[in-house]
């Protein structure tokens, strides 16, 4: 039996989640479905009420895809709640090249792509700096206050 994988992620606002992770997961919004030339077409022809659309846009993708095909897709997914705990499961952005690359040259790439995430909407949280370890890691959080590490 084949099987494949989807994150939902919840949140209040699945475009813009989709603004940020799409490009820090270097992925895409996914295209609306074959014969329909945007999301609210689909929507539309699937009998979901204009009342709960967004408004003023066509462009409501709220899942992403891994152009590559390679991981799954992540969709994410409108609630009303907002979020109140750290969250139990967390992304992490390997960026750095793992152990055989020194600790600086990591350490260099994972602050770039911190500036880069921070700058479309992160939230720095920390930094774990543990050379004695081997270790370079930034905590953020993406535009809804979920946790993430680049490491």
């Amino acid at each position: 039996m084949e099987m494949t994988v989807q994150l939902v992620i919840d949140c209040a606002d699945p475009q813009r989640m989709v603004s940020f992770w799409a490009p820090a997961l270097n992925y895409v919004p996914e295209s609306p479905p074959a014969g329909h030339a945007t999301w609210r077409a689909y929507w539309t022809a699937v009998g979901v009420p204009a009342e709960e659309l967004p408004p003023g846009t066509d462009d409501l993708a709220s899942s992403i895809v891994d152009p590559t095909e390679r991981g799954p897709r992540v969709w994410f997914q409108q609630i009303p709640e907002q979020k109140t705990v750290k969250n139990r499961w967390h992304f992490d952005l390997k960026v750095g090249g793992g152990r055989d690359v020194p600790i600086a040259v990591r350490a260099e790439r994972v602050d770039a792509m911190v500036q880069r995430l921070v700058a479309a909407g992160a939230t720095l949280l920390r930094v774990n700096d543990r050379p004695e370890m081997g270790h370079y890691a930034v905590a953020l959080l993406d535009p809804e206050g979920n946790e993430f590490d680049v490491v």
